[in-house]
């Protein structure tokens, strides 16, 4: 499957990356052929490595305008994003206190994967074998200077092949 590998140096760069990525699907779930479209997105990476802050950026790219927080402690953070007339929920999920993938199952909040919208799960090991197909998987990988990251967006589906092939067109 494809794969798109880049180096950000300052943050600036990670959020053009993110808010990019995020206008790649902010157009996918406005068109109105796809209303009941969803997408599942794995972000990986150590502890610090800016998983939360990609997400911001990505979501603020998809156009809310609204605080986006980290849900570490709810498990689940939920935004309702306007695509042109339609409407995409994007549900972030943080699985670090998850011990188990049963723990996962019995919180009971798998069923946002039925939903229209989008997923996007930092720690997706922790649910191993009880999450449902991904899309794309983000690893991200800390550098040298304290700003500076790696990443490697990788296409999991059809789907995630078309998104990021999408991306590449928009990346300068």
């Amino acid at each position: 499957m494809k794969s798109i590998k880049r180096h950000c140096r300052q943050e600036s760069e990670t959020a053009d990356l993110a808010k990019a990525l995020g206008g790649v699907l902010a157009h996918f779930f406005a068109d109105a052929h796809l209303p009941e479209q969803h997408v599942n997105i794995a972000l990986e990476g150590n502890l610090g490595a800016g998983k939360t802050a990609f997400t911001r950026y990505l979501i603020q790219g998809m156009g809310y305008a609204g605080r986006v927080k980290s849900p570490t402690y709810s498990l689940c953070e939920s935004y309702p994003i306007v695509c042109s007339k339609q409407i995409a929920q994007a549900f972030h999920f943080d699985l670090y206190r998850m011990r188990t993938p049963l723990e996962w199952q019995e919180a009971g909040l798998a069923e946002h994967f039925d939903a229209p919208g989008m997923c996007l799960i930092e720690w997706p090991e922790k649910a191993a074998g009880t999450l449902p197909q991904l899309d794309l998987q983000i690893a991200i990988t800390t550098g040298e200077q304290e700003t500076e990251r790696q990443f490697e967006l990788k296409a999991l589906s059809d789907l995630g092949l078309r998104l990021l092939t999408q991306l590449q067109r928009d990346l300068p």
